[in-house]
């Protein structure tokens, strides 16, 4: 267990820069799609992305999830508590959500991108959602699942509030 604790740092160091790509890029891409008639403002925004994302995010997400591996390696009990496994659950949605920022950057990059702020709006409550569940798993060291039901519903919630307000 020698460098359990300076790993598990990193880890949580890791988790919060990538947790700032998660929240901050469909930001950007409410920018992006509602200022699309301004190109230097655009072009500006587009610069903010790619580095978010290549230099920030992407590597963070990468750093997490080796720091982690190895926090797992270091103590496989982990794999036995059912918590750690609801975790990893919301690990893998937030990788998915990871790779559909790059997605929907790509497309916005080439200008064909069919969404709107209020999709981009909605789209960024996700990662505080998935980010809500792992810190309740992880410091009550069990799957409280009245509160994750709960927590979800009131997301989707917002969600379809945000979805469905007017301009």
């Amino acid at each position: 267990m020698n460098y359990y604790y300076e790993i598990l740092s990193f880890h949580i160091i890791a988790v919060m820069s990538w947790m700032t790509l998660l929240f901050y890029m469909p930001r950007l891409f409410v920018y992006h799609v509602e200022n699309k008639d301004k190109e230097d403002f655009v072009s500006v925004v587009k610069i903010q992305e790619d580095k978010i994302y290549r230099i920030i995010g992407f590597p963070a997400m990468i750093g997490t999830i080796l720091s982690g591996g190895f926090l797992i390696y270091l103590n496989p009990s982990l794999l036995q508590q059912d918590w750690m496994i609801a975790k990893l659950v919301v690990l893998v949605l937030m990788i998915a959500y990871s790779f559909s920022l790059e997605s929907f950057r790509k497309v916005l990059l080439e200008n064909k991108c069919n969404k709107d702020g209020q999709f981009f709006r909605a789209y960024n409550e996700v990662p505080t959602l998935l980010g809500i569940l792992v810190v309740v798993f992880v410091i009550t060291k069990s799957v409280p699942v009245y509160f994750s039901i709960g927590i979800t519903l009131f997301f989707g919630f917002i969600i379809y509030k945000i979805l469905t307000l007017k301009n």
